[in-house]
């Protein structure tokens, strides 16, 4: 019996998934330490490197910074728990780009519809400071994770890390290609790189970002799309 193939939409899936780090990566000896630590204070959350979560046939993948340890370090998806959630994914309904009700839980029963969010840095970091040796040892992931969105058109970029690592990954030049909020880059696949600042308490709390800001940002990323 001649075997089916299996969908495109269960190929995508899978192939996203197989970007992801192992559960106990150890790849970088300070996040295993600090992992360890919230793993013994903290049993019940989370605690080890976050899945990118969204539609495996997204043309947008946002690519945040890392991991809250309130946030998506307890709970085991992006932006989820903490205050920079709440911005993204308010704003992510405002353009249509989900679907059902945020209520801050990963079993809160939303669906990402053409987006696709992953982390420049997959686990927690102490103080959310990555080092740059962390950040260069998650690249890979950042990579695959790119690679596996076949109808990837556009990366949104939050903050300069993010930036960085987004450029590095889809093999851009940084010098060429310099952070700002609202910049909009045309790399050499193809693909567009939009920046915005992220939307953490800091950057919302002090009026560096604001709603307004934020939903320029996709505005940028929404026009960037190709019909």
């Amino acid at each position: 019996m001649k075997t089916q193939p299996l969908p495109a939409y269960v190929v995508a899936l899978v192939e996203t998934m197989n970007a992801d780090p192992p559960h106990d990566c150890p790849r970088c000896p300070r996040l295993v330490a600090y992992r360890q630590a919230n793993r013994a204070a903290h049993p019940d959350w989370w605690n080890a490197p976050v899945p990118g979560w969204g539609d495996p046939e997204a043309w947008l993948c946002v690519v945040g910074l890392a991991p809250g340890v309130m946030g998506a370090n307890r709970t085991g998806r992006p932006f989820t728990g903490d205050h920079a959630g709440l911005l993204l994914y308010a704003t992510l309904e405002q353009f249509g780009l989900s679907r059902g009700t945020f209520a801050a839980r990963p079993d809160d029963g939303l669906m990402l519809d053409g987006v696709f969010i992953t982390n420049a840095v997959r686990c927690v970091p102490p103080e959310n400071k990555p080092v740059p040796a962390e950040i260069h040892a998650c690249r890979p992931f950042l990579e695959a994770q790119l690679a596996a969105l076949s109808r990837l058109q556009v990366v949104l970029a939050l903050g300069a890390i993010a930036h960085q690592s987004a450029v590095k990954a889809l093999g851009g030049k940084l010098p060429k290609l310099p952070f700002a909020h609202g910049a909009v880059h045309r790399l050499p696949s193809g693909l567009v790189l939009v920046d915005s600042y992220h939307c953490s308490r800091y950057n919302t709390n002090t009026g560096k970002l604001t709603p307004a800001m934020f939903a320029a940002a996709f505005e940028a990323a929404v026009a960037a799309r190709r019909p």
